[in-house]
């Protein structure tokens, strides 16, 4: 399965999960001091809320897959594209272990496409690296 995934920073994380559990009728299915996560069937989306750092707002979009398989047809279309692209392997960020490309847009806007296969009791790190340029079509 493919979920959607949206990283929102906030300066209130308890009001910002009240609203989203009344938008989504659902209550987060993790829940740390400085996060929280709706993991949703319906829609199908994979919602991060964070308090840590940085500005409040949407962070980045992203798309959440079930096995390394889908992420690596994702990143081959995009090198295909000559898209940027920034590989990170087994580490660890928001609670959880993954395999994850970053990239972004021709107008800066950034997607992570993650594989999570494990848990953790850490956040792990608080900022995704710039993707790297590969082509002419997204440089800036």
């Amino acid at each position: 399965m493919k979920r959607l995934h949206i990283h929102v920073r906030t300066d209130d994380l308890d009001a910002t999960i009240r609203y989203y559990a009344a938008l989504f009728g659902a209550e987060p299915d993790k829940r740390k001091e400085d996060y929280a996560r709706f993991l949703l069937d319906d829609p199908a989306l994979n919602l991060a809320i964070s308090s840590r750092g940085g500005k409040a707002g949407v962070d980045h979009l992203g798309i959440s897959l079930d096995d390394n398989d889908g992420l690596e047809t994702i990143a081959a279309r995009l090198k295909d594209a000559t898209a940027p692209l920034a590989a990170e392997e087994q580490t660890t960020c928001c609670y959880a272990q993954s395999d994850k490309y970053w990239t972004h847009d021709s107008q800066g806007v950034v997607w992570e496409l993650f594989h999570s296969f494990a848990d953790s009791d850490t956040f792990g790190v608080d900022a995704h690296p710039e993707p790297v340029t590969t082509g002419a079509c997204c440089e800036a």
